[in-house]
């Protein structure tokens, strides 16, 4: 396929534009994609799964607005500072979900629409997961059932709360 305004050389920009539901597809070469306003592209461009990942995270405006005394300069486990994880696209370790808390759970509900997980949950260990997830849900029926002053619901889901957090310190049987 031959780039779109040149008509010359092939086309290795493929670029698709949604607006107002209307779609319209550009191939072009990677000279003419250069050239095109709004791209931002250069020879040297490199496409990479950790650059888009790095781009997501570092779109996030609100976080340059913060101050830098609110979150830590670096990692105390790994030593990647939020600024690293931003340009990478990546985490260093566990930790760096705890450190980089704040910033990470505003992206994550960007990519993903929530920051909790909600997918297939593991067969071994799982049970402990799905009791944990009723045990939150039922605190949250607690309170509802409290601030409705349903009492005598509320005292059947404290005794189930009971049973299941038993339940769950005798090892999730």
């Amino acid at each position: 396929m031959l780039c779109d305004d040149c008509h010359e050389k092939p086309a290795s920009v493929h670029v698709i534009q949604v607006f107002n539901g209307q779609k319209s597809e550009s191939h072009l070469c990677q000279d003419c994609a250069a050239q095109k306003s709004g791209l931002g592209l250069d020879n040297n461009y490199k496409f990479t799964i950790p650059s888009l990942l790095g781009g997501m995270f570092g779109a996030v405006q609100s976080l340059q607005d913060q101050p830098a005394r609110t979150r830590p300069s670096v990692c105390p486990n790994c030593g990647m500072s939020f600024k690293d994880i931003r340009r990478l696209g990546k985490l260093g370790c566990s930790e760096c979900y705890r450190t980089y808390r704040d910033e990470l759970e505003a992206t994550l509900r960007r990519i993903h629409g929530n920051s909790r997980h909600l997918g297939k949950i593991p067969v071994r260990g799982g049970h402990k997961v799905v009791l944990k997830r009723q045990i939150n849900d039922l605190k949250s029926s607690l309170l509802e059932a409290v601030r409705d002053e349903q009492y005598e619901r509320a005292a059947e889901i404290r005794d189930q709360l009971k049973e299941m957090e038993r339940q769950l310190s005798d090892g999730g049987k």
